[in-house]
């Protein structure tokens, strides 16, 4: 075997290629889709599953799915080593055991499956096991943090051995899991993957990208040793896999890819504190039209007056983009309390109707269009732009991707979408990416 495997990406909501560059993004999980991503040019590959955003019955469903016809593509172009990611959330959101459990159950045996949460661009790193987030410059353990309180997937522990027998209700003990420590990462531990197998859980020490480059290395030197491994990941740990030059186009010559110089659209679904903060930013620009979205009765809402806001929305966005504007289109803030994560879910669901709706109705000679939330961005890709799949173009920011449409696309070809996570950069990277795609220095 060489150690050259293709890196087939399961992302669970499509934020996690905000590291990597010139790959294929995939909507779609039908054979004949996944045997494009195969069979491209790039080593890597990401498969969008969006499963974040669904219940736990439905993430499984959908992974057991990609999972089957991945056995099928894999078949059919003769591919004899691919590695598997399960990317998900860097602040340890997400359906863990239960994703990592579907895709061992039809892909498997794994001799180990990796917890790699490391993600540098966003503040996210791993000493002694646990897990870290840099708040205000101070790092803090990521169970006192907001994140830790989701009201879907929060969680008790940053000691990462307890975060794995916590999320697996004890079948995974704490005192089971192997544990790789900064030291052992730095010096090699090429041999302790050897002697793993029966799916091993690992948690992965990492401070650096360095760190992540020399672990990588050691994995893909397994590999090539016929060993067989599985990861649930961050972000960072692609890029030490991909092992890609220097991105195409640099990140502050964006504007290259702007349709015709014109103005674009922002479109906010995320509601994280850090995303209103950047947004409170971006409406200070001169060129920048705020449009607020009232969502908060859209579950007791007739279709006539969903229909109405619609129409109000988009004639709105329509007048700004005629006076060479860009219209900041974002759902309103108030925090809301539901009585059940279905009802949340649903609420979810809705919003993201109208947010698609929405993007289906923006001015087709638009110049670009910037959305900000993980499962939003997915939306506008598969939903409201309906792709198969985008060529991603790079990183315009620090861990916020650039992709583009295709150039047959019928409504917006060679539209150029920037998919900006809800919990990355500071309050000044949102209008940092808006002024990039104007031009503006």
């Amino acid at each position: 075997m060489s150690a050259n495997p293709k890196i087939i990406v399961l992302d669970d909501d499509p934020t996690g290629s905000q590291t990597v560059h010139s790959c294929l993004l995939l909507m779609r999980w039908d054979v004949e889709t996944l045997q494009m991503g195969l069979t491209d040019a790039s080593p890597i590959f990401f498969v969008l599953t969006n499963t974040r955003a669904l219940p736990p019955d439905q993430a499984v469903a959908t992974v057991r799915s990609v999972c089957q016809n991945l056995k099928q593509a894999i078949a059919a172009v003769g591919i004899q080593e691919f590695l598997i990611v399960s990317r998900s959330d860097s602040t340890l959101r997400g359906h863990y055991p239960i994703e990592t459990d579907a895709i061992a159950e039809v892909l498997g045996p794994f001799d180990a499956h990796f917890l790699t949460p490391a993600f540098f661009e966003g503040g996210r790193f791993t000493s002694d096991s646990v897990h870290y987030l840099i708040v205000n410059g101070i790092p803090t353990p990521v169970h006192q943090t907001e994140f830790a309180r989701d009201s879907v997937f929060g969680y008790h522990h940053s000691y990462l051995p307890a975060y794995v027998e916590e999320k697996t209700q004890g079948r995974i003990k704490a005192s089971e899991v192997e544990q790789l420590l900064l030291a052992e990462v730095r010096s090699g531990c090429f041999d302790r993957l050897m002697q793993l197998q029966n799916n091993q859980c690992v948690v992965v020490d990492a401070e650096t990208q360095a760190d992540l480059n020399q672990f990588a290395t050691d994995v893909l030197a397994a590999v090539s040793q016929g060993k067989r491994f599985l990861f649930r990941s961050a972000a960072s740990l692609l890029t030490a896999l991909a092992n890609l030059p220097p991105q195409h186009v640099a990140p502050e010559d964006m504007a290259t890819y702007t349709r015709n110089g014109k103005p674009g659209a922002v479109l906010v679904g995320s509601h994280v504190k850090k995303t209103t903060e950047q947004l409170e930013e971006l409406l200070n620009e001169p060129t920048i039209v705020p449009i607020e979205v009232d969502v908060v009765h859209l579950l007791e809402e007739s279709e006539t007056q969903r229909a109405e806001l619609l129409h109000q929305v988009l004639a709105r966005v329509q007048a700004v983009h005629a006076e060479l504007n860009t219209p900041a289109i974002f759902t309103s803030r108030q925090e809301l309390t539901f009585a059940d994560i279905q009802t949340r879910l649903a609420f979810g669901a809705a919003v993201s109707r109208l947010l698609m709706d929405i993007v289906r109705g923006l001015p087709s000679d638009l110049g670009f269009l910037i959305s900000k939330g993980g499962i939003t961005s997915n939306d506008v890709l598969s939903t409201g732009l309906a792709l198969q799949s985008a060529r991603l173009l790079g990183q315009i920011l620090p861990g916020v991707s650039i992709v583009r449409t295709p150039s047959d696309h019928p409504q917006f070809p060679n539209l150029p979408v920037v998919l900006f996570p809800g919990n990355v950069g500071d309050r000044y990277a949102l209008v940092q990416a808006y002024q990039r795609l104007m031009g503006e220095p």
